[in-house]
């Protein structure tokens, strides 16, 4: 293992375990009060693109959770089904489906942006004007380092060809 910039060359694997163990409150049901945990991530970021943008195509769904367009259907599908999200036709084009967020499903996606808000309040609150400053760094350079390892390791003609397995319900 390389040895890091500051220092550290001891076991990096024990060293994620232990911050896992830390934050796994962070993840639990109780501080969630399972409404994170009722959708998939998928599901999640398709109520995340219908709260900021109302009326979108599968085109567009597919495009934003970076799936392909049947995985994406099959989604809003189970969605629908939930009565989180409905599929409307348009009344100039019958062909152009858009999704919308049903009252239910705005009222779960406001419960859970709420408790994000809540909790990152709470947590930045501890943290001085600099310190909130360095933790956006941060996270900037960790999502710019991902990303560049991202493009390096995908292959052009490989980047709209992964299969990947959905269950359906």
């Amino acid at each position: 293992m390389k040895t890091m910039e500051n220092g550290f060359n001891g076991n990096f694997e024990a060293m994620i375990f232990e911050y896992i163990d830390k934050i796994k409150y962070l993840l639990s049901p109780e501080l969630w009060e399972n409404e994170l945990f009722n959708c998939s991530k998928n599901e999640l970021f398709v109520m995340l693109l219908l709260y900021r943008r109302s009326g979108v195509n599968m085109t567009q769904v597919a495009e934003y959770i970076g799936a392909p367009l049947n995985t994406a259907t099959g989604i809003v599908a189970r969605m629908e089904k939930r009565g989180l999200v409905a599929r409307e036709r348009s009344v100039e084009d019958k062909r152009v489906v858009t999704i919308q967020l049903t009252n239910e499903g705005l009222s779960t996606i406001k419960r859970i942006i709420s408790a994000i808000v809540h909790y990152g309040q709470l947590v930045m609150e501890t943290f001085t004007r600099d310190e909130i400053t360095l933790v956006f760094k941060l996270i900037d350079k960790v999502m710019d380092t991902l990303s560049r390892d991202r493009e390096k390791n995908t292959k052009p003609e490989d980047a709209g060809s992964r299969v990947r397995k959905i269950t359906i319900e």
